[in-house]
C-alpha cells in the first residue's frame, strides 16, 4: 500500500509519520517490549507474546501487500516513537472494517503522536471505503478515550472485569467504533 511520510511539529518537538518498513523491524521489536513495561493500558505484561525482529518483518510484509490493512510508525529524534495498526479481514463479512491498535513510548506522550497516528488512519479508511475503524481501549486511559470521542469514535460495550492489571486489580475494557457515514442495520 502506498502511503506517503507526513511531517509534524507540535510544542517544539518534531516527528514523521510514515508507513513500517522492514528496516523498521528490529526496532518495533525493542519498542513494543519496553513499551508493555511503562503502562498497563496495553494488553500485554512485558515480554508477553514477544515479538522479535522476524515477526514484525512478516507482519510489515502482510500489511503493505494488504488493501486493508496500514501499519504506520512515528519517528521523532532519529528512532521509532511509537506506531499503529489498521488490521483488515479477508473475510467477506468483516472486509468493511478494521482493528485499530495504536502504541507510543512514554516520553513521547502528550505531544500529539496518538493523534496524529489516529488522524492518518481514519485517513486512509476513509480513501479505501473501510466503512468502520473498531478498537478497545482500557477504561482507565481517559485520556484515550476522550481523543476517540473527540475523532468520531462511540462506545458500543463494555466488557466488565476484562483486564487483571498489577495488585489484582480488575478493569473494564471499552470497546469503541467509528463508522464512516450512514450505515443500514439488521
Amino acid at each position: 500500500m502506498k502511503w506517503a511520510q507526513r511531517e509534524f511539529n507540535a510544542n517544539g518537538s518534531a516527528y514523521a509519520i510514515r508507513p513500517a518498513e522492514e528496516r523498521d523491524a528490529e526496532e518495533l521489536s525493542r519498542l513494543r517490549l519496553q513499551a508493555d513495561g511503562e503502562t498497563e493500558n496495553l494488553d500485554r505484561e512485558p515480554g508477553e507474546d514477544f515479538m522479535d525482529r522476524d515477526d514484525f518483518v512478516r507482519l510489515i510484509e502482510l500489511d503493505t501487500e494488504s488493501s486493508r490493512s496500514l501499519f504506520l510508525v512515528a519517528e521523532a529524534d532519529g528512532k521509532l516513537a511509537g506506531f499503529s495498526r489498521c488490521q483488515g479481514s479477508h473475510l467477506k463479512r468483516s472486509e468493511h472494517k478494521v482493528d485499530f491498535g495504536i502504541m507510543i513510548l512514554q516520553p513521547y506522550w502528550g505531544i500529539g503522536i496518538g493523534r496524529n497516528l489516529l488522524q492518518e488512519s481514519i485517513r486512509w479508511a476513509d480513501s479505501n471505503g473501510i466503512a468502520k475503524i473498531a478498537l478497545s481501549v482500557v477504561e482507565s486511559n481517559v485520556t484515550a478515550i476522550r481523543l476517540y470521542e473527540k475523532m468520531g469514535f462511540s462506545v458500543e460495550g463494555v466488557l466488565k472485569n476484562d483486564k487483571l492489571l498489577s495488585g489484582g486489580r480488575y478493569c473494564n475494557t471499552i470497546v469503541m467504533g467509528r463508522i464512516n457515514g450512514e450505515r443500514q442495520g439488521c
